[in-house]
């Protein structure tokens, strides 16, 4: 935690000063519903929706819309975007709706366009538009790093989209809802923001995830929230935010994870008073350095000034390979010197394991290995999808319960069951 810029007491502010959000005003709503009624229509996929979402509630500030042209270079070639006044934001992953050569025929000339779901259902408008080239394999190489057959995102949102990207200026017409029972955990940045300020909170610290949290997560995070407070802050707030857009197929899904988190805040492995448990709704990439950045800047707009970033964040295997494809340290490395982060406190993940003499998590001593024993994430899946239990002190009671729950339901389903949703 070295040259950590200590904070006044007020929230940082967002990227390019101000958060841009992207609503039409409540009394104009109609009126818009009207005018995208006679627009040419672009159909949304459920990625693109979330993107919508993203953009719509300013994560994104200050980008006002798909990116245009000029924006998708630069995100693609320098990881930020110059604005105006020459000064500098980080955006690291394209934000770009893409369209099919008949959808751009159909626009013919058009300066907007409708964005719609269910049929003909318009969800926002797109203006003063401009329409340019889909360079799939240079967008993948750029933001991967490599074109290998097999990368989740890129098989789900880019290999069989459209040959043409559409930018502008977006107007939502009213917020993203998804009717999951989770909503009320969507907290847009101004929310978040003035959660933080009714908790008066004087440095807030993020820790994004998707996964279950375990004991040694809860140990980085307490032990992140005392650090802060040696270092003369008063009341620090963690954000808990795991991500809530696209994930690939194995990873735990979305209200499962929600329903453990709980279960960690209720017994009292992490403090409630202390914690905001919050939904970030992107989709995830698996673009390891690339997308962290993406990640620890969308929470500058949330208000946060110190992001936790842990081994291989937003990494993945491989898909032809038996290892990591990124390195592990390069996503720490990254952030500490992306540019448009300066303002932002990287805290590196300090390693866990379960200790045998303490029967618990604690952080790794190098000179007593013996004592510690890595459980991986493929081990826990294996112990809960076998039901057995882990060592005591790994996982809270309530949280194990629900993982275990999870996997039996994937069982059931496999077996020609009945898998009911579980709200959180």
């Amino acid at each position: 935690m070295s040259q950590i810029r200590i904070h006044s007491g007020l929230l940082i502010e967002p990227d390019g000063g101000k958060l841009v959000e992207l609503f039409v005003d409540e009394s104009q709503r109609d009126l818009k519903r009207k005018e995208a009624l006679n627009l040419p229509k672009i159909k949304l996929t459920k990625i693109d929706v979330e993107w919508v979402h993203v953009l719509s509630e300013g994560w994104a500030s200050p980008l006002k819309g798909f990116m245009r042209e000029s924006e998708f270079l630069q995100t693609l070639h320098f990881n930020s975007i110059r604005l105006e006044d020459g000064s500098i934001v980080n955006m690291s992953v394209p934000i770009v709706l893409a369209i099919d050569d008949s959808q751009k025929n159909q626009i013919d000339g058009s300066s907007s366009v409708a964005l719609v779901v269910d049929g003909n259902n318009p969800i926002a408008i797109l203006s003063d538009i401009e329409i340019y080239k889909h360079n799939k394999e240079e967008r993948i190489a750029r933001t991967w790093g490599t074109t290998a057959p097999g990368l989740p995102y890129v098989d789900e949102a880019i290999t069989h989209s459209g040959n043409w990207l559409i930018g502008g200026d977006l107007k939502v017409i009213e917020p993203v809802k998804y009717h999951d029972g989770l909503d009320s955990f969507r907290l847009s940045p101004s929310e978040l923001r003035a959660e933080f300020t009714r908790r008066n909170a004087d440095a807030v610290f993020a820790f994004q995830l998707r996964n279950p949290v375990h004991n040694g997560h809860a140990l980085l995070m307490t032990d992140t929230r005392r650090r802060l407070l040696e270092m003369g802050y008063k009341n620090p707030v963690l954000l808990l935010h795991p991500l809530g857009g696209y994930t690939k197929e194995d990873d735990v899904p979305l209200h499962w994870r929600l329903k453990q988190h709980e279960k960690v805040l209720e017994d009292g492995v992490l403090d409630p008073e202390t914690t905001v448990l919050s939904i970030f709704p992107s989709p995830m990439h698996y673009a390891g350095p690339t997308e962290v950045q993406w990640h620890a800047k969308a929470r500058i707009n949330a208000g946060a000034n110190f992001y936790i970033v842990g081994r291989d964040p937003a990494g993945m295997s491989h898909p032809l390979e038996k290892r990591d494809l990124y390195d592990a340290d390069h996503g720490k490395k990254v952030l500490s010197m992306a540019p448009g982060l300066e303002r932002l406190n990287i805290l590196p993940f300090k390693v866990a394991a379960y200790d045998k003499t303490k029967n618990g998590m604690a952080f790794f001593d190098p000179s007593r290995p013996q004592d510690f024993i890595f459980i991986s994430g493929t081990k826990m899946r294996t112990l809960a999808k076998t039901k057995e239990s882990p060592p005591d002190g790994f996982m809270c009671p309530g949280g194990w319960k629900v993982l275990v729950e999870y996997y039996d339901s994937l069982d059931q389903a496999e077996n020609g069951g009945v898998s009911e949703p579980v709200p959180a």
